[in-house]
């Protein structure tokens, strides 16, 4: 095996995600494409990456069901989930700050990098990352 290729992120809205992943967070949109399937109308099939070339991207999947509208904004149970790289910490902070992202932790030292906790539009949490130098986890 290579790498991981996907991963799921259950959204409400299509739209609302691609704009805000795309638009807030700085995204490139890999993939929307309309998928014909049986009994469910509008789904489609939405990449998003935070780089047109990176290896693994997250899949917009639209909650189907109550039980996914549920699962919306704590797919991991309130644990940080999703781990946002940067060569440039200082830069996507005040960057992702002024465009209205909430850090819910300050940015702060770890063995590891800098680091600090933030929400995505829909209550997800994510560590914005600038690895310290050697190799990483």
């Amino acid at each position: 095996m290579r790498h991981l290729g996907l991963l799921t992120l259950v959204v409400p809205d299509y739209d609302e995600a691609i704009a805000y992943y795309t638009g807030v967070l700085g995204f490139a949109l890999r993939c929307d494409t309309p998928l014909a399937e049986e009994g469910k109308p509008g789904k489609r099939w939405v990449v998003v990456a935070p780089d047109p070339d990176a290896e693994t991207g997250l899949l917009l999947a639209r909650a189907a069901g109550q039980e996914q509208r549920a699962r919306v904004g704590d797919q991991t149970g309130g644990r940080v989930g999703f781990f946002l790289y940067t060569d440039d910490f200082a830069a996507d902070h005040a960057r992702l700050s002024a465009a209205g992202v909430t850090f819910t932790r300050a940015p702060r030292e770890e063995p590891y990098g800098r680091v600090a906790v933030f929400a995505d539009r829909y209550g997800n949490l994510w560590d914005l990352i600038q690895p310290a130098s050697g190799p990483s986890a």
